[in-house]
């Protein structure tokens, strides 16, 4: 059977909807923000929510904002303040003064999964100085202890990324845990223009089959909340996209319309499997992203940096 290869918890919601099946104990909520942006909460609430969904108990909240790849400072400030606005939702950062641990998961070498490793690289990390020189030395509004590590792949290191985070995370003793990773979409209009942030963790590669230890609230021992944005599609994605519309014109051409009938009576995952089976081996496994990446992570991880550097602060920015 086709499986479809999502990180996006909303994708795996709208799977159900297509084939008309209702889910219990999965809650879809909808509103509209900002210019053009559109968040979704789906919150699975029960075990059985959970196996149905094939993704832990907790919220996801996705953030869909269609011109996020266009260079447009004000609407990538408004995505950065909203962005901040859902973590500050997620995790009461108000409270007290905080230890907080940035994580960029990801490959440096390869584009569309350098996208932690970039959000790092542009934090506003205090640790150190507010260990050197007191609470106060940077203003009131920087008194949460920002952190940040890049931990590469295992490939470069030999270790599961969760290891080498439970090493830092017991010496450093965080408050909170917030995992940046890149993600696989099903659909092609939410590459590069969503993001995605839950308080379940994060299993590292799971959308494109490379299945490593979770890190999460069990395997870290604090809570850990994971934000990323699709920056590949399967390639067998983009074919069943193109066999949909094929479909459809199909039913609209008189010589054609038994077959195209006949087709579009399929339910959704019949569909996903027979363009899976019209694939070649060589495709099957491929991923795609699009050709402007490197500045689309470019863009897109000062985007996300922004809004971390904002939630983190203790005053101002949040207007």
């Amino acid at each position: 059977m086709y499986e479809i290869r999502t990180d996006l918890a909303l994708e795996a919601r709208e799977k159900f909807e297509e084939d008309n099946v209702e889910i219990k104990g999965v809650v879809l909520e909808e509103k509209r923000a900002g210019k053009d942006m559109l968040i979704s909460k789906v919150v699975i609430e029960t075990e059985n929510g959970a196996k149905s969904m094939g993704k832990p108990k907790g919220t996801y909240v996705t953030l869909e904002a269609p011109n996020m790849m266009e260079e447009d400072e004000e609407y990538h400030k408004e995505i950065s303040v909203e962005l901040a606005r859902i973590i500050r939702e997620l995790v009461p950062l108000e409270q007290k003064d905080m230890s907080l641990l940035v994580v960029g998961l990801g490959n440096r070498e390869v584009t569309p999964d350098a996208l932690g490793p970039n959000v790092v690289d542009q934090l506003f990390v205090t640790r150190h100085m507010i260990r050197e020189f007191g609470t106060y030395a940077l203003g009131e509004e920087h008194t949460n202890q920002i952190s940040g590590i890049v931990p590469g792949v295992m490939a470069q290191t030999g270790m599961e990324s969760l290891e080498i985070v439970q090493g830092v995370a017991k010496e450093t003793k965080p408050d909170c845990i917030f995992v940046i990773d890149a993600l696989a979409a099903r659909s092609v209009k939410r590459l590069n223009r969503t993001i995605q942030i839950t308080d379940a963790g994060i299993n590292p590669g799971s959308g494109v089959g490379n299945h490593r230890n979770g890190i999460n609230r069990e395997s870290i021992g604090v809570p850990v909340i994971a934000i990323g944005v699709p920056t590949v599609v399967d390639a067998a994605t983009i074919v069943s996209d193109t066999m949909s519309s094929l479909i459809g014109a199909m039913t609209q051409a008189e010589h054609l319309k038994r077959i195209g009938h006949s087709l579009n009576a399929l339910e959704e995952s019949e569909k996903h499997a027979l363009f899976r089976e019209l694939l070649s081996p060589s495709l099957n496994a491929m991923f795609v992203t699009p050709k402007d990446i490197d500045e689309s992570i470019r863009q897109i991880s000062l985007t996300l940096s922004e809004g971390l550097n904002l939630a983190f602060q203790k005053h101002g920015g949040m207007s």
